[in-house]
């Protein structure tokens, strides 16, 4: 039984913090830290005084793709959230209604040859659930290139949380990197939001280093809560090899976001040593399952939650979502920001979320 959480109504982030006041900035967000089950508050902008010379960053590199397009399956309307591209070039995607609000409400994917018509009449071929135990993702066929049609015809996927339309920049991270084939994630990884080119030379110029990596994120549902199916993810050897030498050295690994927990535990041996890997993973950190490298991680989703607890522990969970829902901390991706610093871990892999 993995820790509950309920967010209360009014700390869902429904703006980006630069929208939210006057000369706020992306790094104007709040920033929770937790050294086991002790805690302490600090503004995000501090977080170069709380790393040291040689601690490592691990940040995510995927870009957000404009993945929610309109269709229409018949007669009715429906938003279609582009997931993941397939082995074989399909895509998973979500259908999903409009809610009258700007936003969307779930529905049932397929049935198996449905056809969506996309703008400039391009069918997508609903042909089969992506998982025999549930209808939310279907694999589906599109005669086009999808990366490109997104780009002419896409926006972000948005959440009946947030208050308005956002341009793509507002999504897109500053790690984020185009890829050869146009590929990226249907969702933001959220925990680098807050990170600005400023904060980045802050860091730099106190020794702290950075490891790229890339997990290409599907759609996540905010109405329920599943683990993750296979994801496009990329360790490159040169990240591999110095995520190795500063554990090796006693420096700190720090995972930026639920995704590159994911890419680097994914690359880890039984031994503990990453090495170089790229395919798709279908990892799920449980505490059963354990962790390899790292040590760290805050999100209020069900698997993610799983996943702070075996590198955190049960009592560090819960003591620190109480106290960020005590102080009114935000969440989703617009919102603030947890550290976590187990303290009975000589090597400490910590890891941001919103």
């Amino acid at each position: 039984m993995t820790v509950a959480v309920r967010v209360p109504e009014g700390l869902h982030a429904a703006l980006p913090v630069e929208q939210r006041r006057r000369g706020l900035r992306r790094d104007s967000v709040r920033l929770l830290v937790s050294y086991g089950t002790e805690v302490a508050h600090h503004a995000f902008t501090e977080l170069p005084e709380l790393l040291r010379a040689g601690d490592l960053l691990v940040v995510n590199t995927s870009p957000t793709l404009p993945a929610a397009v309109d269709g229409r399956l018949g007669h009715a309307r429906v938003v279609v959230h582009f997931s993941t591209l397939g082995p074989d070039g399909r895509w998973a995607v979500e259908l999903r209604e409009p809610d009258g609000k700007g936003t969307t409400r779930p529905r049932a994917g397929g049935p198996p040859g449905a056809v969506v018509e996309l703008p400039g009449g391009v069918p997508l071929v609903c042909e089969e659930p992506l998982s025999a135990d549930g209808a939310r993702l279907w694999w589906a066929r599109v005669p086009v290139d999808v990366p490109g049609f997104l780009r002419r015809h896409g926006r972000p996927v948005r959440y009946s949380y947030t208050e308005r339309d956002q341009p793509l920049s507002v999504y897109q991270t500053v790690f984020a990197l185009p890829s050869d084939d146009g590929g990226g994630s249907a969702e933001m990884p959220s925990a680098a939001r807050p990170f600005t080119a400023r904060l980045v030379t802050r860091l730099v110029s106190r020794g702290v280093q950075f490891a790229p990596v890339r997990l290409d994120t599907g759609v996540a549902s905010p109405e329920a809560h599943e683990p993750p199916y296979p994801e496009r993810f990329a360790v490159p050897e040169a990240s591999a090899r110095l995520i190795n030498a500063v554990r090796a050295g006693g420096g700190r690994v720090v995972a930026v976001g639920t995704t590159a927990v994911r890419a680097v535990e994914s690359a880890a041996g039984p031994d503990g040593l990453v090495r170089a890997a790229a395919g798709r993973t279908d990892l799920v950190v449980t505490p059963e399952r354990g962790v390899r490298v790292v040590d760290g991680l805050h999100e209020p989703g069900a698997s993610h939650l799983l996943m702070l607890e075996a590198v955190a522990g049960r009592a560090a969970v819960e003591r620190g979502y109480a106290e960020a829902v005590r102080r009114l901390y935000l969440w989703h991706e617009f919102g603030d920001v947890h550290l976590l610093l187990p303290e009975e871990f000589a090597h400490v892999t910590n890891c941001f979320s919103n």
